[in-house]
């Protein structure tokens, strides 16, 4: 969920991650490119910066956001998130997103001997500076919590939560999902996904999409993450397609 004008926004958020060059560099792995999230925080003191590009295809015309992802670690087991986007809408001018403010808290940790899984909240306040046709004018909250297990060169994470959306038409919302990666090589990564989301406001309906989604390492620090795929669930009036495109750089 993420979007804007490719030129101006890309070429900040490109400049924004190397400006950051100087820190020490060290690889790492989050949510991105999914919509369902995982409960591995950023290690304590570095940095992992999404710069990306995300939309769907709704009735009318694409949708979508781009900027720039931020996420440090500010903690043992705790990452400090800010997310900065520019949005578009079909028919509508370039304008501000919602700027999104988070904290991961990883709270339970796997071992190989036990079924217990990695377990983390990850509570995400979404501020009301997106022009009046890009966001509500109210603060949202988003309250979920996320699991995944490891075994081999597989990993299976998922979860969900609740969407506090006040405001008029809007309603409170669920967002389930569960996703699947194996680790085929020292570079790649493929995986795929299902989530879901009840409606939002009183005039959609709830949406399910599958996605399939690839992470191409093409230095230790620098990697490519893309993922797409289709609605299933209530597509025409929906999302018929939707995708997430990003570099990612880690520090």
């Amino acid at each position: 969920m993420r979007r804007r004008t490719p030129l101006t926004r890309i070429a900040l958020t490109t400049v924004l991650a190397l400006a950051c060059a100087q820190l020490p560099l060290r690889p790492a792995y989050a949510g991105p490119p999914f919509v369902t999230d995982d409960p591995e925080p950023t290690d304590f003191v570095h940095w992992e910066i999404y710069n990306f590009v995300s939309g769907d295809e709704i009735p009318g015309g694409p949708s979508g956001e781009t900027g720039v992802d931020l996420n440090y670690g500010g903690g043992k087991d705790l990452q400090l998130t800010a997310t900065l986007p520019l949005a578009f809408q079909p028919h509508a001018a370039v304008g501000f997103g919602e700027i999104e403010l988070a904290a991961k808290y990883r709270f339970l940790h796997q071992a190989d001997d036990s079924p217990m899984p990695d377990v983390a909240v990850f509570p995400r306040l979404f501020l009301p500076t997106a022009s009046s046709q890009f966001g509500p004018s109210r603060l949202n909250l988003f309250l979920p919590v996320w699991a995944q297990k490891d075994w081999n060169k597989w990993s299976l994470f998922g979860g969900g939560g609740y969407g506090i959306n006040p405001g008029p038409g809007n309603r409170d919302y669920w967002l389930t999902g569960v996703a699947l990666t194996r680790t085929l090589t020292d570079k790649l990564t493929l995986g795929a996904e299902v989530y879901r989301q009840t409606a939002q406001t009183q005039s959609e309906l709830p949406f399910t999409a599958i996605n399939a989604a690839a992470i191409y390492k093409l230095t230790d620090h620098w990697a490519l993450l893309a993922s797409g795929g289709p609605g299933i669930e209530n597509a025409s009036s929906d999302c018929q397609f939707d995708f997430y495109l990003s570099l990612e750089a880690t520090y």
